[in-house]
């Protein structure tokens, strides 16, 4: 050391910069704009702090995209009123998590932690095997889960009715379809011979 440490040689193990201050003149060099420029987005405050996908305004791109339609996409969110929003568990998570004889309810899988809570449906989805035989009950089943469970041995309880297509009703007074040219028409009939009985008149008629 090259000398004692006192209150007169204390230093900062690194130069401190000097804090620009901007606004104090113009003979400040950093007066009048304070170094933003003149007008425009990047003069205001908050400039440099824009959301994700933020555009200056225009129409962003994920806006301009189209979207894909269904309800389990992301771009049709959120989900109309026709269209419901499920759990969904797998047969073969049932195979993984339960035993043969099991009665497998929607409280069940969340005590198992297959479903996050009881406020949406369950729907049982057939994909994976499934050997054991259980009793599941739930909201809705796929066709092809229904044909999994029952044929492991086990049953299917629906906690909701079975989702049924409607059938398209035809409107009244619809217009008839038009019939192709030609079809339905009949040769014209050929012109029947005269009785005797009209010849005698045409004749007495001439004289």
């Amino acid at each position: 050391m090259t000398g004692d440490l006192n209150l007169s040689n204390l230093k900062p193990a690194q130069a401190r910069q000097a804090r620009k201050r901007v606004g104090r003149g113009l003979g400040s060099g950093k007066g009048r704009y304070s170094g933003r420029g003149i007008k425009g987005q990047k003069s205001r405050a908050g400039s440099h702090k824009m959301r994700a996908g933020f555009e200056g305004g225009q129409m962003p791109s994920y806006m301009r995209m189209g979207k894909q339609r269904g309800a389990t996409s992301k771009d049709a969110m959120p989900i109309g009123p026709f269209r419901t929003s499920t759990y969904s568990v797998n047969v073969r998570d049932l195979a993984a998590r339960f035993d043969a004889g099991t009665e497998i309810t929607p409280e069940l899988l969340k005590e198992t932690g297959l479903i996050r809570n009881l406020r949406r449906d369950v729907k049982i989805l057939g994909h994976g095997e499934l050997a054991a035989k259980l009793s599941v009950s739930a909201h809705a089943f796929s066709k092809s889960a229904v044909e999994k469970i029952e044929g492991a041995g086990g049953t299917v309880t629906w906690l909701k009715p079975p989702h049924e297509p409607k059938r398209r009703k035809h409107r009244k007074g619809a217009p008839a379809s038009v019939p192709e040219p030609g079809a339905g028409e009949t040769e014209p009939a050929a012109p029947e011979a005269p009785s005797e009985e009209t010849a005698e008149e045409t004749e007495e008629t001439a004289e």
